[in-house]
């Protein structure tokens, strides 16, 4: 065992060395030693001996507690014997004499860990010997036992299994008693010794009482009644305390803190076990209240005690346990109780007090808070923002929600006395002004129907908005602030169709809004401060769209430097690119100046190999989408960023949607171009995306497919050809997800319809690998194309179906000729789709046609078309779906069928369709 010690602790010792070379072979030898019998062993003696360099030991402890998750369970691969564990146990607790506090920590855990696996049934006398090591008179062997207890307790505490948790019970019944006596002991021995001004003594009886304060929270919820009685004794101490508090010299006063909170966070207990509170509710507001709002605790200047204080008040008005069923009779009996007890304390008096002292005393802005305004305006605003409400503020709003009826008519008054304006040169009615205002706009949505704002804002708040005074800033700021409260709580009682942004009545601001929010991006500093007024930017440009491009200049020449500024803080870039995706869509073609600018931003976020992509990438797909959605045209830069897309589809996160948005994007503006470089690389990501995807991600790749088919029918059937053999299959077994079929039948149409040369090579292919005749797989589709028609809910696929069918007409073959009843179904249904009526000349015309493209003519409310939306307008007018008549293709191939078949033939061949179709359908051919 000594050999053995002295290898391991040369490689321990080795461990702890600065230097990698010397470092990484001791890590490697340890870890080689872990599964060997005696290690464990060997560390213990070492962790131990106190004569040994603290680092080294330190990681003894490390090895040790990290071995216990690896190897101390019996069906553990290389697990400890039974006999070197026995051994190890007995050596854990022979002892609690470690002088150094962390590495007692971390051998109280590690002691933690064995008792969760073996106590009580292995290692009974673990409890006992800590229990006795507690009683001892020895300070250090005292503190160090009751570290091991605290930790012991906490981790079988946390032990869920049901045997568990009984065993825990029968171990917590027998220390619970012992664990308060031991408080109290501890606790008369810290007051002791504060009144007698022994400050090292005070605070190593503190720590104990701390400690066994612990103990007893974790055994709570097993003796709910005695913890009650705990609690009523808490209440004492507390008292003890402040008074104790109050006698210290200011030497002594960092003890208060360390000695009220925890005593506080016990009334946590109410969170958890609501009803078993219920009886400590009365005193428990007796107690809060009295020192938080009445003259017994002015002299009270703990700052955390009062929020404590606080949280213990709101946590009772606001526990829906104490709140009664809007039905009374369904009501609980404890819910009625508590109700009642709230009702007695909180007399109209008493909330009276609370509201007024809460908004008089609370709510003024201390010297403190006044100096960090001037001396750094921007953090003081960010450390007053709505998501920071200080808890004075939190607990206005809660009692105010539930107490409304009887604080309305005070804080009413309260407005009242300080109406007109405030002599600036008395500071302390500025801040009661501030804190009254304050307390309006946090009250807004209950008092809506109480104030006039209209009225109130002409009478008095514009006048304070107007003076200029330096002091009367105060009341400018609050002012403002309680504006957009009160507009908040508007915006929240309208419905959607009410809210009307008028562009035009905001236009005459414009051109000073935009500047002095631009002024004030510029001049400030924080983060926080220019993501907020980016946001407040983005807002603007969004709502006035094209309307901004006069007054934009200025901001787009600073993005670039604001942008590199920004490089370690992946937020204000998130901000930036937001930015950016309103700016791009307000400047449209233009955006294309900003292209040295945008496009490497849009590199760097989307670009999975770079670490900021885990901040920006969402908002940067954005921003690549738009930039190609407003691009007058490709260029070389813009389309060298696709190299990126492959890594992105890899990912398949929830990104996916926008990446094939981008990638459709890319089709719409340059088929050839883009097809001709990237449609390999992005075919096999599809394919891969393929094997592993829902069906609604199957449709969304397939919509790319189907998007190239249209732009580039020849190009698009070529590049994308290894997906179509599994659409194909799709439509011949019948694919059972509508959607996915309905989209299968669109691109097959398009294959169809627009290269039949391809289709037919395909059907050749197919028929092979399917060991049929082709004409027998041709049949095949046609029947399942017939059937499945009714999957196909969009009126253009069901043009497209129809024209893609009818263009297998003329034909002489066997096959098409009895499937051309279904042919002629899928006619008819698809005219009943896009034939309207002129109602004066009785005739039909298709409503889908489109003969040239004109600028649609915008409302001011309306945002004008994008250049993406330009050029799919231009492509409808070459989609054979918007540019043929379906009429006159139907009329065209019946006439060309009986042409070649003769008028007897194609009579026989009539007679296969069902009569009243046959009427439907020449009611839609007349006059042709």
């Amino acid at each position: 065992m000594d050999s053995a010690s002295s290898v391991v602790l040369q490689a321990l010792t080795q461990a702890t060395s600065q230097d990698t070379a010397v470092l990484k072979p001791a890590e490697e030898q340890l870890r080689q030693w872990e599964t060997q019998p005696g290690f464990y062993s060997v560390l213990l003696n070492i962790f131990n001996n106190h004569m040994l360099d603290v680092n080294v030991r330190w990681l003894a402890v490390l090895y040790f507690k990290n071995g216990i998750d690896r190897y101390w369970r019996r069906v553990a691969p290389h697990a400890l014997s039974e006999e070197e564990k026995t051994s190890l146990r007995a050596g854990l607790i022979t002892n609690f004499n470690e002088p150094i506090n962390q590495i007692a920590t971390q051998i109280a855990v590690l002691i933690a860990k064995v008792a969760r696996l073996d106590c009580p049934r292995q290692w009974p006398e673990l409890i006992p010997i800590l229990l006795e090591s507690v009683k001892g008179q020895d300070g250090l062997q005292q503190h160090r036992a009751l570290l091991t207890f605290y930790h012991v307790t906490k981790t079988l505490a946390s032990k869920r299994l049901a045997q568990d948790r009984r065993l825990f019970q029968d171990l917590a019944s027998g220390i619970y008693s012992f664990a308060c006596s031991l408080w109290s002991h501890h606790t008369d021995c810290f007051l002791q010794q504060i009144y007698a001004r022994e400050e090292a003594a005070a605070l190593s009886s503190l720590e104990r009482t701390l400690l066994s304060l612990k103990d007893l929270t974790l055994s709570c919820p097993l003796f709910l009644s005695s913890f009650q009685g705990f609690l009523n004794a808490v209440f004492e101490r507390l008292k003890q305390f402040l008074e104790c508090c109050e006698y210290l010299s200011l030497s002594l006063s960092r003890i208060s803190d360390p000695s009220l909170l925890p005593l506080l966070k016990t009334f946590n207990f109410l969170q958890y076990h609501p009803c078993a509170f219920i009886p400590l509710i009365q005193r428990s507001l007796e107690f809060a209240v009295s020192y938080i709002f009445t003259p017994a605790g002015e002299g009270v200047t703990f700052e955390r005690f009062i929020v404590q204080c606080m949280n213990l008040i709101k946590m009772i008005v606001k526990n829906d346990a104490y709140k009664p069923a809007k039905n009374i009779e369904d009501s609980k009996p404890e819910s009625l109780e508590a109700q009642k007890i709230k009702t007695a304390f909180f007399t109209h008096p008493t909330l009276t007090e609370i509201g007024r002292r809460l908004v008089s005393h609370y709510f003024l802005l201390t010297e403190e808070e006044l100096a960090m305004w001037e001396e750094d305006p921007e953090s003081f605003g960010n450390s007053t923002s709505p998501d920071t409400l200080p808890c004075t503020e939190v607990l206005f709003l809660d009692i105010f929600h539930n107490y409304s009826q009887t604080l309305t008519p005070v804080l009413l008054e309260m407005v009242q006395n300080l109406q007109g304006p405030t002599n600036v040169e008395d500071p302390l009615q500025l801040l009661m002004k501030d804190a009254v205002y304050n307390a309006v706009g946090l009250a807004a949505y209950e008092l809506f129907d109480n104030v006039d704002f209209d009225q109130w804002f002409k009478n008095q708040l514009l006048g304070e908005l107007q003076v200029n005074h330096h002091r009367y800033k105060l009341i400018r700021r609050r002012v403002i602030w309680l504006i957009g409260q009160w507009i908040s709580v508007i915006l929240s009682l309208m419905q959607d169709p009410d809210l009307v942004f008028r562009t035009e009545q905001f236009l005459p601001y414009l051109e000073s809004i935009f500047g002095l929010l631009f002024q004030l991006l510029q001049q400030v500093t924080e983060c926080d401060t220019k993501m907020q007024v980016l946001h407040v930017i983005s807002c603007v440009i969004e709502r006035v769209n094209i309307q901004i491009r006069p007054y934009v200049g200025c901001l787009v020449q600073y993005l670039p430097l604001l942008w590199k500024q920004s490089e370690e803080h992946n937020m204000l870039r998130c901000a930036i690119l937001t930015t950016l995706v309103h700016l791009v869509q307000g400047l449209g073609a233009e955006s294309k100046n900003l292209y040295p600018f945008l496009l490497p931003v849009i590199q760097l976020s989307t670009d999975v190999s770079q670490p900021p992509h885990v901040y920006l990438l969402e908002d940067g797909l954005e921003l690549w989408f738009v930039t190609l959605e407003n691009s007058p045209a490709v260029t070389p830069e813009l389309l060298r960023i696709f190299q990126n897309m492959s890594a992105l589809l890899e990912l398949s996160s929830e990104n996916l949607r926008t990446c094939f948005q981008i990638v459709n994007a890319y089709l719409y503006l340059s088929a050839t171009e883009f097809l001709q470089n990237y449609a390999e690389s992005l075919c096999r990501s599809f394919c891969d995306l393929l094997k592993d995807i829902t069906n609604e991600g199957q449709v969304q790749v397939l919509k790319v497919v189907e998007v190239a088919l249209k732009v580039s029918p020849l190009l698009g059937a070529h590049m994308f050809q290894p997906l179509l053999p599994a659409v194909f299959r799709g439509i011949v077994d019948g694919e059972r997800y509508p959607v996915v079929m309905s989209t299968y039948l669109g691109i097959m149409g398009r294959v169809l319809l627009q290269n039949s040369s391809f289709f037919s090579s395909l059907l050749t292919q197919m028929a092979s690998e399917c060991s049929q005749e082709v004409d027998q797989l041709l049949g095949s589709v046609i029947e399942m194309w017939v059937d499945r028609m009714d999957n196909i809910t969009q009126p253009e696929r069901r043009k497209l179906s129809s024209l893609a069918l009818l263009s297998l007409l003329p034909s002489d073959n066997s096959v098409i000729q009895d499937k051309f009843c279904g042919i002629i179904n899928i006619s008819v249904e698809a005219l009943h789709d896009v034939m309207t009526e002129d109602t004066e000349t009785g005739t039909f015309k298709d409503c889908m046609l489109m003969s040239h493209f004109e600028e649609p003519k915008l409302s001011d409310d309306e945002e004008p078309p994008t250049e993406q939306d330009k050029r799919k307008k231009l492509l409808a007018l070459e989609d054979p779906v918007h540019s043929v008549s379906l009429q006159q293709f139907v009329y065209e191939k019946l006439k060309a069928q009986q042409a070649l078949m003769g008028d007897q033939g194609f009579g026989v061949l009539m007679e296969t369709v069902d009569t009243e179709l046959v009427r439907q359908l020449q009611e839609f051919l007349q006059g042709l």
